[in-house]
């Protein structure tokens, strides 16, 4: 479908400076704008809310329940998010769009259910002991979240990201303003504020696919689970993809040297989690490049290479096509390291005035450092990630989503064995080492492209 890349082919074709510097803040205002208006919603809940009516400590216990949900929310959708683009996007390619919507339903009967299932048991099995009004609008907020996920990974693989950051920015208005009306109210009056944001964001999605994908007398379907359209190997990586990015997090808020307990079993780590929330801010340019690279150069000479294999262009054309992939993931992958260096250059000059700024001591100094190596490395990974998935190569992902995993899980627990000195490390040498593997194997398959293409036939 007509996405991102044409606009910023046109942007890039006036082949002028202020076009350039258009293109690349447009990607980032598009590859960040949903996460950036999130974390900003939550932000302004707590300053606004702390400096009037909410107690301090209220305003804690809203933002450690948002982010618990975020997190099992996508965790427990990374089982269907990309299985579920990948059904879509083979439907289309048949020239079957009426199935899009009915599956759409069924998808998100099952997600909604498992999802209230899951939030039940915990909430009211494994949390007992807390309010049934905190406990009822956290298992409305965990059930709306998973359904505005698939939603947000649907639009995404139909590359509608403006209207996803329009949406996502319009909610999150709606998600400030109506937890500053419902402050008096305390923490269950800022969580229903949230659930309310998330309610619109939901239903302004489903709005914008019934609009492109128009309904048929099927109302729902569940085609998906079909043995034949199902995709294991995808539904892994989506489960531990999540899994590696959280793994960490989980394991600083549950060592009880690093962390300590907010709101009944929920537990949050202030050493961790500010720094590594600043590190995520820092990625915005590496982000805008990825976007930039990959939707316009890596995808024009992509569509090419495969319509050449697919209509018989001439072998010479065909390893043209292949050499200017290779270009373009190589010149994609540079820029991203460029500018994430420059990012984690600015971090370190600018990191001790930020922190005075924002009122923390400057003992995060050197977590905020290791945090924003981190978060560049893992923007490299997921563009090299990306490519594999144009490539196809689920398995290669499967196997590079393992690793990331388990070195995760591995180094950040012997970070927290050693002590504060390696704090963050453990994320940032996983990260790296998987970037790593991948670099490597990217390699192999793009020299190998025209063979593996040809022999899969």
């Amino acid at each position: 479908m007509a996405g991102i890349g044409f606009e910023l082919r046109r942007m890039l074709r006036r082949n002028t400076l202020v076009s350039l510097v258009q293109a690349y803040a447009y990607a980032g205002v598009i590859g960040s704008g949903p996460w950036v208006f999130s974390i900003v919603g939550i932000l302004l809940i707590g300053i606004f809310s702390a400096s009037m009516v909410v107690p301090a400590f209220l305003v804690t216990q809203f933002q450690t329940s948002v982010t618990y949900l975020v997190a099992s929310s996508l965790i427990l959708t990374g089982i269907v998010q990309l299985a579920f683009t990948r059904f879509i996007s083979d439907r289309l390619f048949e020239k079957r769009a009426d199935l899009v919507l009915p599956n759409l339903h069924g998808l998100l009967l099952v997600v909604l259910l498992a999802a209230s299932a899951l939030g039940t048991l915990a909430l009211f099995v494994v949390l007992p002991g807390l309010g049934l009004v905190y406990r009822l609008l956290m298992l409305a907020g965990f059930t709306l979240m998973c359904g505005v996920w698939v939603l947000t990974i649907l639009l995404s693989g139909m590359k509608r990201y403006k209207v996803i950051v329009l949406l996502f920015g319009s909610a999150y208005v709606l998600v400030v303003v109506s937890a500053l009306w419902m402050r008096p109210w305390g923490l269950e009056g800022l969580l229903a504020g949230f659930v309310l944001g998330n309610l619109y964001l939901l239903a302004g999605m489903w709005w914008l696919v019934v609009r492109e994908f128009k309904p048929t007398l099927q109302i729902v379907a569940f085609d998906f689970v079909r043995r034949d359209m199902l995709y294991p190997s995808m539904m892994a990586v989506g489960l531990l993809y999540n899994l590696g990015i959280w793994a960490d997090k989980f394991m600083f808020w549950y060592f009880p040297p690093t962390s300590q307990p907010i709101i009944g079993a929920l537990r949050a780590s202030l050493i961790y989690d500010i720094p590594v929330f600043l590190s995520y801010l820092s990625i915005i340019p590496g982000m805008a490049v990825f976007l930039v690279r990959i939707e316009t150069d890596f995808v024009e000479f992509y569509d090419r290479f495969y319509d050449a294999v697919r209509g018989g262009g001439s072998l010479q054309y065909i390893e043209s096509m292949r050499d200017e992939m290779v270009y373009s993931v190589q010149q994609g992958l540079g820029e991203i390291a460029k500018i994430q260096t420059l990012a984690v250059l600015v971090t370190f000059v600018a990191g001790p005035a930020l922190l005075d700024l924002l009122g923390i001591s400057r003992l995060y100094l050197p977590l905020l450092h290791v945090q924003v190596i981190g978060a560049g490395l893992q923007v490299g990974l997921m563009a090299i990630l990306n490519v594999f998935f144009y490539l196809d190569e689920r398995r290669t992902v499967l196997l590079l989503c393992v690793q990331f995993v388990v070195l995760n899980i591995v180094l950040t627990g012997g970070t927290l064995a050693f002590g504060a000195a390696l704090y963050g490390y453990g994320f940032a040498v996983a990260t790296l080492a998987t970037l790593a593997t991948g670099l490597a194997m990217l390699t192999r398959r793009l020299n190998r492209l025209e063979y593996r293409t040809f022999m899969l036939q």
